[in-house]
């Protein structure tokens, strides 16, 4: 079992940008206040409209694509062992709705990932990564993706040879160089400090 403080640790850094949030024996350290590509994304993904609106609602659908997109790589990476079970889902649901602030209600990250979790079933693990980068356009968003995936894994303190193994294919998918995997990774240790 993941503990709260473990999923609140992870969704800080989830939630903040590249390399702005380093936690040391002292404490959390910020070297910025910019908001994550995720939190942006996630602030649109939260203000699309219920319903056939006319009105602005700050809706973009290219930052909500791109929220999900982020999601589906961590997602995809948390069902790498084949095993995506109750404890599994809440500790992934409550890193996820933590990391979007409030912009994203819980019930809706629920919905999304059970409509991942659907998605996967039907097309497999290689459709889903083409489906999940065809609307990355920047560079700096498909590192987003990795990095917040990289992060989700670990949730359990250490990744796995089939989560490693997602993870190399999700860099491919977003057209990432050779050793993006190692890099985002040893992000993520530099992060959580020793």
């Amino acid at each position: 079992m993941v503990s709260e403080e473990r999923i609140n640790l992870l969704a800080r850094l989830v939630k903040s940008p590249h390399g702005a949030v380093t936690i040391t024996d002292g404490g959390e350290t910020s070297s910025s206040r910019d908001a994550s590509i995720l939190a942006l994304a996630a602030a649109s993904y939260g203000s699309r409209p219920a319903d056939e609106a006319t009105i602005p609602t700050g809706f973009d659908p290219f930052a909500a694509a791109l929220f999900e997109s982020i999601v589906e790589g961590a997602f995809l990476v948390a069902c790498a062992d084949g095993i995506f079970d109750d404890e599994e889902r809440r500790t992934f649901t409550r890193v996820v709705t933590v990391a979007c602030g409030g912009a994203v209600p819980q019930q809706h990250v629920d919905a999304l990932i059970s409509d991942l979790e659907d998605q996967l079933a039907e097309d497999g693990l290689d459709r889903r990564l083409e489906m999940l980068s065809a609307p990355i356009q920047r560079p700096e968003h498909a590192g987003e993706v990795l990095r917040v995936a990289a992060l989700l894994a670990q949730c359990s303190e250490d990744v796995n040879a089939s989560e490693r193994e997602v993870l190399d294919k999700l860099a491919r998918a977003c057209k990432l160089g050779e050793g993006a995997v190692d890099h985002a990774l040893a992000d993520v240790r530099a992060a959580l400090g020793p």
